[in-house]
């Protein structure tokens, strides 16, 4: 037998019971398999449950005076620190009904007395065994859980990356363009969050599609990287011929994510997203726009948003060939816009979180970035 020092590993087990002789009898039928913890009472024995070292087993009686083991298991069952706990009635209780309301209860076990001593070390043991595996795999579970998340964080951190160095490299080509990309990220953002107050968008536009969105928004011009200096940088108004090269870059924008997306060998929904922006943000509400001339809500509503994001960061931005607009004159122009250049419900949407937007452009303002 293993000795009962301080370095006794042996499964601990509760036994409660308000009869100090079955307790002595208990005591010494368990006692040389396993540690033994007895209480006199049902207030005693969920101290002894929920305190460290926390038993593996209870042995619990049921007719007891002010707490009965009925209401001791329900609390047991009820506190997350002691619900896994198995609980073996052991009771002189032998209807039907009474056993039944055990298990009703949560209780693994239902034994009468008197006891077979056999019967109750083996009931014991098959228990003390069951929750061991059950530990294990939840354990196990805990453990799995974890590295699945660190996995996910790391994948999602990869992503991040890999998003912001396209953004970067087609940031590069036009230098004066400045924190551009990370303003209309954050505008496409605090429009979608400002549309899903509406009933008709709140399930599309839910936490997760936002998320999507502000992914998706730094890659709307990435198509820049396939056009030439002399027309990308040009200080002057482009020719007609030249402007027509410039509106190449949202179908090369597109097909670069396409072709990425290949490569992968699956969809990615925010890939999905980025290549509706890269494709259609230059689409006009009245099908002006290009590159296929969609109107109205034929245009994909992240392209959509990309729209008034991109415009008034334009409007309020200095450039080589102009200077910036305050604030006011650009929410008129974005105002007079709405049915034409715009959706007029995302209009609705930016005059409700126009405050918003100037602090996006302070916070990300150029020379803040600089």
């Amino acid at each position: 037998m293993q000795a009962r020092g301080e370095d006794d590993t042996r499964a601990l087990v509760l036994v409660v019971d308000d009869t100090p002789d079955n307790l002595l009898l208990m005591s010494e039928l368990l006692q040389p398999h396993y540690r033994v913890k007895l209480a006199t009472s049902g207030e005693k024995a969920l101290q002894i449950a929920s305190a460290t070292p926390q038993p593996q087993l209870v042995l619990l009686d049921i007719m007891m005076p002010q707490i009965d083991g009925y209401e001791v298991c329900t609390r047991l069952k009820a506190n997350p620190a002691t619900r896994d706990i198995p609980v073996i009635f052991l009771t002189a209780l032998s209807r039907q009904e009474d056993e039944t309301r055990g298990f009703e209860l949560g209780a693994v076990d239902y034994i009468t007395k008197p006891i077979s001593p056999p019967i109750v070390l083996a009931r014991v043991a098959t228990h003390l065994l069951l929750k061991a595996s059950a530990d294990f795999l939840r354990d196990q579970n805990a453990f799995l859980e974890q590295e699945v998340q660190k996995r996910t964080a790391e994948v999602q951190a990869i992503q991040d990356v890999a998003i912001h160095a396209m953004a970067s490299l087609a940031e590069t080509r036009d230098n004066e363009t400045g924190g551009h990309i990370r303003r209309t990220q954050f505008y496409v953002k605090a429009l979608a969050t400002e549309l899903a107050r509406h009933s008709r968008y709140s399930a599309l536009l839910d936490a997760g599609m936002i998320d999507i969105l502000f992914k998706s928004a730094p890659l709307h011009d990435i198509g820049k990287v396939g056009i030439p200096d002399a027309i990308l940088l040009k200080p002057d108004r482009l020719t007609p011929a030249e402007f027509a090269t410039m509106q190449q870059h949202t179908t090369l924008g597109r097909d670069a994510i396409v072709h990425a997306e290949e490569r992968l060998g699956m969809r990615v929904p925010f890939l999905q997203c980025a290549k509706e922006i890269a494709y259609s943000h230059q689409e006009k509400w009245d099908g002006s726009g290009y590159p296929q001339g969609l109107a109205g809500e034929a245009i994909p509503l992240s392209a959509r948003l990309m729209a008034l994001a991109d415009v008034y960061d334009a409007l309020i931005s200095r450039r080589v060939y102009k200077t910036g607009l305050p604030h006011a004159v650009a929410r008129g122009i974005i105002v007079n816009g709405a049915g034409h250049h715009f959706d007029p419900e995302i209009v609705e949407a930016f005059t409700a979180c126009e405050d918003e937007f100037q602090a996006i452009a302070e916070r990300f303002a150029d020379h803040a970035l600089e």
